[in-house]
């Protein structure tokens, strides 16, 4: 089986066992321009040719124009009406001087996240697809952890409580180092990332200790992931109420 029939099957199972997908959605598409994000529109594309659940798809691309990201937007839009996926484009920008508590990285991506809501809502759209893997997920759990002392990470599906909107990861089951040879294999167009914040973020560091983990043990993001559905509450501390 090939590598896209394979990554194909898995995404098929997210959508199913996390219940992404109902009739008569209408899915906005978080399209970055990285692989991800790429791979997300290609496979949501070609599932919406299936004639249960029946959806449609928009791609919507977000430009920050303080920060040197080049896109390529007719690239874009091509790549998306190869599968009958309507293309649209936003500008926004960031201001530190709001919150200089807040990394750039924060409010960059904070920024982007809510033109994408207001996008949607704009479009009528009732879920925004995003292009996080198995890899981010985790990731955001160890960041989690490590950083803010929670254990939480990236819903395969997530309700959001202040917007009538629900967000979806169907690449939840896929690794990054498959997304990476399918990117080659379908030869995606790399877009000019020139962002003078990224030192700001803990992830690739955070990425260097799954890569550490998974030399420990080959199955340890796995076990990673079922962490998460197997919390053993009653071997752990109890949660301490503090008095105001």
């Amino acid at each position: 089986m090939e590598l896209f029939e394979q990554i194909q099957r898995k995404v098929n199972a997210a959508l199913k066992d996390y219940a992404m997908i109902t009739d008569g959605d209408k899915i906005l598409i978080g399209l970055s321009g990285g692989k991800d994000s790429l791979a997300l529109a290609e496979f949501l594309g070609e599932r919406m040719k299936i004639f249960k659940p029946r959806f449609t798809l928009v791609a919507a691309h977000v430009s920050v124009d303080n920060v040197p990201y080049q896109s390529d937007l007719t690239y874009l839009e091509t790549f998306c009406g190869q599968y009958g996926v309507p293309f649209v484009h936003r500008t926004t920008r960031f201001d530190t001087s709001t919150d200089a508590r807040k990394s750039h990285c924060f409010l960059c991506s904070w920024n982007r996240r809510k033109t994408l809501f207001a996008l949607a809502d704009e479009l009528g759209c009732n879920k925004i697809a995003l292009g996080h893997h198995r890899d981010d997920m985790l990731e955001t759990l160890l960041m989690n952890q490590i950083f803010q002392g929670t254990f939480a990470s990236m819903p395969p599906t997530l309700t959001m409580d202040k917007f009538a909107m629900t967000i979806i990861r169907p690449l939840a089951n896929v690794r990054e180092r498959d997304l990476q040879l399918l990117a080659e294999q379908r030869n995606y167009r790399k877009q000019v990332k020139n962002c003078p914040y990224e030192h700001e973020s803990n992830r690739s560091d955070v990425r260097r200790i799954l890569e550490t983990m998974e030399r420990l043990n080959p199955h340890a993001a796995s076990s990673l992931w079922n962490s998460m559905s197997h919390v053993q509450t009653q071997y752990l501390p109890p949660t301490i109420k503090k008095n105001d």
